[in-house]
């Protein structure tokens, strides 16, 4: 997030609706959609949070005008990221692919998640 706010002015972030997540990965979040939502407005480089209900960037695009588009590099050359930048291409949108973190992964918080020990 800070990486795609040294490139802009304005920084809006997408977070997927748990409906849209469970379309397209066949998982249910661990955290749902509105807290993080909250998690992400709450990040000083973020001037906007949005839930998204949809992967197509066009339909986005509609709604929030936006120049270009940040997604980290272990996307690239994906198909729907190539077709993502076919589809934006003529409303003169970036894809900008930025440095994958490494070690974050929901997988990784999915395994731990079970052997949490809360303070209930």
């Amino acid at each position: 997030i800070n990486r795609a706010k040294a490139q802009c002015e304005y920084l809006i972030v997408g977070v997927n609706s748990d409906l849209l997540v469970q379309d397209y990965k066949k998982k249910t979040p661990v955290v749902n959609e509105y807290n993080r939502a909250e998690i992400i407005r709450n990040i000083k480089a973020v001037d906007e949070c949005i839930i998204v209900e949809t992967l197509d960037k066009v339909e986005i695009l509609k709604k929030y005008k936006y120049d270009a588009i940040f997604i980290g590099d272990d996307w690239k050359g994906n198909d729907r990221w190539i077709k993502t930048e076919i589809d934006l291409k003529p409303y003169g949108v970036d894809v900008v692919y930025l440095p994958h973190t490494p070690d974050v992964s929901s997988t990784i918080l999915r395994e731990e998640e079970p052997n949490r020990v809360t303070g209930d």
